[in-house]
């Protein structure tokens, strides 16, 4: 066992919701030394965006392209437990969550430390997860734990509303008639649940199943669904951002791709997804159900 003393907490939000949940779930926590800090990218990104702004970001998410962080000055050269909160943008981890993730200062303390990952999405998180997990693992460190705080309304109504607030930087019902965006009010909450187990494991020197008890809570849900579009959708979004950086080399011709994307994007998501949805839901999962389920457990339980 191994006596937890220093917890590094490390996050970027532009609307600050993920702040409140990274706040919310540490606010428990005793006799440990917390070192908090909200770091960023030299290069700001805006809030509210723009929808061109927005779009001309995917490529470079995707790729996971880092941009050079504002200096982060830490306590200590070494901490007993770190908690990275974090954005997904495009099926990926954000610009400035991936780079931080390849910031030789950052990684220095991350090797041989345990890390619990909170999330901020929409509703997709697996891909981007995947990727912070093989990062971190790189790097020496161990993913102990992920919380996932999604907008639970339907995939198509969550697209609406999370538009409205990222366009208007309003975190408000669109027309009055459409639920608020982004996580709920009682989702962040109850990050302070998740706080307390954490920090019963901490008194205990114990973070072994931290995992399995926040599942316990059958707060974190993956709709099956969901799954199956985001397993799917990455790869088309790869294919879009090589053709985007192959044949977009001046601004116009970038401009004109990203514009295609965008619609192509409304098409898949409003169109095409839901046919496929209904298909694969009533053809396809009552035969597989035994297999999805047990890959809906692997990426729960953070099995790689």
């Amino acid at each position: 066992m191994v006596q937890i003393s220093k917890v590094l907490v490390v996050s970027y939000s532009q609307s600050g919701q993920l702040n409140e949940i990274s706040d919310n779930f540490i606010k428990g926590l005793e006799n440990v030394e917390i070192d908090s800090i909200r770091y960023s990218t030299k290069h700001q990104f805006p809030f509210p965006w723009t929808s061109e702004v927005f779009f001309d970001a995917m490529p470079e998410s995707v790729m996971e392209t880092p941009l050079e962080l504002n200096e982060i000055r830490y306590k200590y050269s070494k901490y007993d437990l770190i908690i990275f909160a974090y954005q997904p943008w495009f099926l990926s981890p954000s610009i400035p969550a991936s780079s931080l993730l390849q910031d030789q200062e950052f990684l220095s303390r991350v090797a041989g430390t345990p890390v619990i990952t909170l999330i901020g999405s929409r509703n997709m998180w697996i891909n981007s997860q995947e990727s912070v997990k093989a990062r971190i693992l790189n790097a020496g460190g161990q993913i102990i734990a992920n919380i996932p705080f999604i907008d639970r309304a339907q995939n198509h109504i969550s697209a609406i509303t999370i538009l409205h607030w990222m366009l208007k930087g309003k975190k408000t019902k669109k027309y009055n008639i459409f639920p608020k965006p982004g996580v709920s009010e009682e989702d962040i909450l109850f990050a302070s649940n998740y706080g307390k187990i954490l920090n019963e494991a901490i008194q205990a020197n114990d973070l072994t199943n931290l995992q399995l008890k926040f599942l316990s809570q059958e707060k974190i849900l993956l709709p099956t669904n969901i799954m199956f579009i985001e397993e799917k959708a990455k790869r088309l979004f790869k294919i879009w951002t090589n053709l985007i950086i192959r044949f977009g080399k001046s601004p116009v011709k970038r401009k004109w791709l990203l514009r295609a994307f965008k619609y192509y994007l409304v098409i898949a998501l409003f169109v095409v997804a839901p046919i496929v949805c209904f298909v694969y839901q009533i053809f396809i999962v009552p035969l597989a159900r035994k297999r999805i389920n047990k890959r809906k457990q692997l990426y729960l339980q953070q099995i790689n």
